[in-house]
C-alpha cells in the first residue's frame, strides 16, 4: 500500500544548493521569444499577408506570434513564481557526465569519422559511468563500428562520415 501521508515529489529538497527554477523558466521564455522575433521578421520580410491566398510567411508569421505569446505568458508566470530550485548541482553533474562526452563525439565525426569516433565514445562511456571488464570494452569498441558499417555501408550504401583511416583503407 502506497503511502498518502507523503506524497511523491521529484524536486530536490529545498536545502540543496542549485539553479533556479525562475532563472530557468526566465531564460528559456527569452530564448524562446527572440527564436519567435527572428521567426517574425523573417515571415514579413517574405511577406505574411493574404494576397489572394496565403504568402509565403504567412503561416510561420501565425505560429510565430503564438510561439511569442506563450514565451511572454511563460516569462509572467516566471517572475511571479516563488524561487526554488529546478536542479541541483550534484544532478547537473550526472548530466555534464552525459553531455560532455556526446558533445565531444560529435566534434570527433568531423575529424575522425563516424566510426573511429564511436569506438572511442563507446570505451569512454564503459570506462567512466560503466563496471566492464577489459575484454568487453574492446569487444564492443571494435564490433559495434564495424557491425555499423557493414549495415550502413555495405548493405544499405549508405555512407556515413568517414575520417583519415577509411581513406587508408580505400573507404
Amino acid at each position: 500500500m502506497a503511502d498518502v501521508s507523503h506524497p511523491a515529489d521529484d524536486s530536490p529538497p529545498a536545502s540543496e544548493r542549485g539553479i533556479s527554477r525562475r532563472l530557468v523558466e526566465t531564460l528559456v521564455s527569452l530564448l524562446l521569444l527572440g527564436v519567435s522575433a527572428l521567426a517574425l521578421w523573417d515571415s514579413y520580410g517574405r511577406g505574411a499577408g493574404w494576397d489572394n491566398g496565403p504568402e509565403n510567411g504567412f503561416f510561420p508569421a501565425r505560429v510565430a506570434w503564438i510561439l511569442a505569446i506563450a514565451a511572454v505568458a511563460t516569462l509572467w508566470s516566471a517572475l511571479r513564481r516563488e524561487e526554488s530550485v529546478f536542479v541541483t548541482y550534484g544532478q547537473l553533474r550526472l548530466v555534464a557526465q552525459v553531455f560532455v562526452p556526446l558533445f565531444l563525439y560529435v566534434l570527433a565525426i568531423a575529424f575522425v569519422g563516424i566510426y573511429v569516433a564511436s569506438a572511442l565514445f563507446l570505451v569512454l562511456f564503459m570506462v567512466m559511468l560503466g563496471s566492464f571488464r577489459w575484454w568487453q570494452t574492446v569487444l564492443a569498441a571494435v564490433l559495434t563500428p564495424l557491425i555499423i558499417f557493414w549495415v550502413f555501408e555495405l548493405q544499405f550504401r549508405v555512407p556515413l562520415p568517414k575520417g583519415p583511416i577509411e581513406a587508408m583503407l580505400g573507404y
